[in-house]
């Protein structure tokens, strides 16, 4: 069995190869791929006794069009992501639109930044997108209910940001929220981010009330931007990631204007992620996001707040919450031991010796 593995991860997967085919043509543009996906790549593991899973080289990247990699001129790691254009034709073109002066230095831009498009040589309808390495927004787990809001206020924003330059994003579920890698003490690696780049050890980090990451929301593919005039767009259904859309499942051929849509993904994505938990554990200590994110995923789409409502609210809600309450912890399945909770008051009462604040999102 052991060597079936072993033969098994010595050879790259069908859209490994791809990148691998493309391995010289990115190097030469600036980005260096991982060894394995080296043409001349011999398995680390090989005449040694060396288990494949735990060598670096021996983990597949488990997304079909996106590969990490390091550019070369600085280091940077970053994400590449091979699109089909005439599948997605307004991806770059919105992708650009944000990264572009005066928008890129807007604060409340929440963005993925896209550092290069690449044509591919192979074929004229593929095109690549390099961006900053992200990770999932939720893992490591949140510590308190200060970093929950900080998180919630940069979601907001971000959403907000958007609308008031009339772009929908129509798919910004859970999965296309990402974070920045400010808390991590370690590189991770990026097919197993629970580990240190060189999958000898699990990836250190800091807790976000002491690193703040930046969250951002990724994939264009179906996004769309409308003039300003038009007040009331009209699209064609398009189902994103959530497919729990009510005005989609109740007619799904009907033109809908997708602004409202946005605003039930993204109150799924934080009842997904903060309020469905049970009682005494999980999210439960902010149960104040309640009632805004019932409004969000309001049945009929016309009754749904806009996101100017969304984020006015928010800063209400914001505002009415203490230091104390901003400080309690946000106790997990996994976390509910003595120890972890004298772990969490011995930072609890580091931050206020230290004047670290509960928060690092400033009201608007």
């Amino acid at each position: 069995m052991a060597q079936s593995t072993s033969a098994t991860r010595s050879h790259l997967s069908e859209y490994e190869i791809w990148w691998r085919d493309h391995y010289n043509f990115l190097e030469d543009k600036g980005y260096k791929l991982r060894n394995r996906y080296s043409p001349d790549w011999v398995p680390s593991w090989t005449n040694t006794n060396k288990t494949p899973i735990n060598c670096e080289d021996g983990v597949r990247s488990p997304h079909y069009r996106l590969l990490d990699a390091r550019r070369t001129h600085d280091g940077a790691r970053v994400s590449l992501k091979s699109i089909v254009v005439s599948r997605h034709p307004y991806e770059i073109e919105i992708g650009r639109y944000f990264c572009g002066s005066p928008l890129s230095e807007d604060p409340a831009n929440h963005c993925v930044p896209i550092y290069d498009v690449l044509k591919v040589p192979t074929d004229d309808d593929l095109a690549i997108l390099v961006m900053p390495l992200l990770r999932d927004a939720t893992d490591p787990f949140f510590d308190t209910v200060g970093e929950v809001v900080d998180c919630i206020h940069q979601l907001f924003e971000g959403l907000h940001f958007m609308h008031r330059h009339h772009v929908a994003h129509r798919d910004c579920m859970q999965l296309n929220i990402l974070m920045d890698g400010s808390m991590f003490i370690d590189a991770w690696h990026p097919s197993d981010q629970y580990m240190s780049e060189d999958l000898k050890h699990p990836a250190r980090h800091r807790t976000r009330t002491q690193s703040p990451p930046r969250y951002y929301y990724i994939d264009f593919g179906i996004s769309r931007k409308y003039e300003a005039s038009n007040t009331n767009p009209l699209e064609e259904p398009i189902f994103g990631g959530d497919k729990e859309v009510p005005e989609f499942i109740e007619d799904n051929h009907r033109p809908r204007n997708p602004f409202p849509t946005d605003v039930w993904y993204l109150g799924h994505a934080i009842q997904e992620t903060f309020l469905d938990v049970k009682c005494n554990s999980g999210f439960s200590c902010v149960g104040f996001l309640g009632g805004l994110v019932s409004d969000m995923m309001h049945s009929d789409p016309t009754q749904r707040p806009t996101m100017d409502d969304v984020f006015s609210r928010f800063q209400v809600l914001r505002q009415g919450l203490s230091n104390w309450k901003l400080r309690t912890r946000v106790a997990h399945d996994e976390e509910r031991s003595l120890f972890d909770l004298l772990a969490h008051w011995a930072r609890r009462i580091q931050y206020i010796v230290r004047r670290i604040p509960p928060t690092h999102t400033l009201l608007s």
